[in-house]
């Protein structure tokens, strides 16, 4: 059965079927090929580093606690502080155990006299309670001094900062990452302050150190910094 030509469609060719020839929307592209992407959160399969930078510690890397460097003129406070709180008794009860042996000392070399019959030197008698006085000052001084600077130690190492940093803002810190050095390692730092008293040159380098340094820091290598 044979039907009239269309007249909209001379040559008898029926019109193609939709998707054969007129245009057609392409469909989005697939994640990742076309429209950015956010990166992925940190903690949920991104690699270590990946969006947001990864800071190991209160001060991020080596680099980003050279920024933070506490001034030698706040060390100095911060250990002044330190003195007259943590070490205020022990260093009274030594002061007066060593003035009465150096008093004891003295008025038994001053006490003897020159015999005027013989001409020869008679050494005076002074009574040693003084000395006894001063001995046991100078043992509950040592014995307190001891347990101030195990404190002392123990904020420094464990906790990041003594009394004293803690009123002007700054903490001992290793200089690797950041992180208090234990209290073993203040300890053993406390020793090396021996190495600053010579001359106290130690004590005066980080006025012009570049890490604002002591001898003691840089055996030890730490760093004091200015708190966060």
């Amino acid at each position: 059965m044979s039907y009239p030509p269309d007249p909209n469609n001379p040559y008898g060719q029926q019109p193609p079927a939709p998707g054969y020839g007129y245009p057609q929307q392409a469909p989005p592209p697939a994640p990742g090929y076309g429209y950015p992407q956010q990166p992925p959160a940190p903690g949920y399969g991104a690699p270590a580093g990946y969006g947001i930078p990864q800071q190991p510690g209160p001060y991020g890397n080596a680099a980003m606690v050279q920024q933070f460097y506490a001034g030698w003129g706040s060390r100095v406070v911060a250990r002044i502080i330190d003195t007259f709180t943590i070490f205020l008794i022990p260093t009274i009860l030594l002061s007066i155990g060593y003035g009465q042996m150096v008093g004891n000392a003295v008025s038994n070399a001053t006490a003897g006299h020159i015999d005027p019959v013989t001409g020869q030197y008679v050494p005076g008698t002074v009574s040693s309670s003084g000395s006894g006085a001063g001995a046991v000052f100078l043992l509950l001084g040592g014995v307190l001094y001891l347990g101030a600077l195990l404190l002392f130690t123990y904020l420094q190492g464990v906790k990041g900062q003594s009394l004293g940093q803690r009123a002007v803002n700054i903490r001992l810190v290793r200089e690797a990452d950041g992180q208090p050095i234990g209290w073993g390692m203040a300890f053993v730092r406390q020793i090396c302050h021996f190495v600053d008293g010579i001359c106290c040159v130690g004590y005066l380098w980080p006025l012009w150190d570049a890490k604002k340094q002591t001898f003691a820091d840089k055996i030890m290598n730490t760093v004091v910094v200015k708190s966060q």
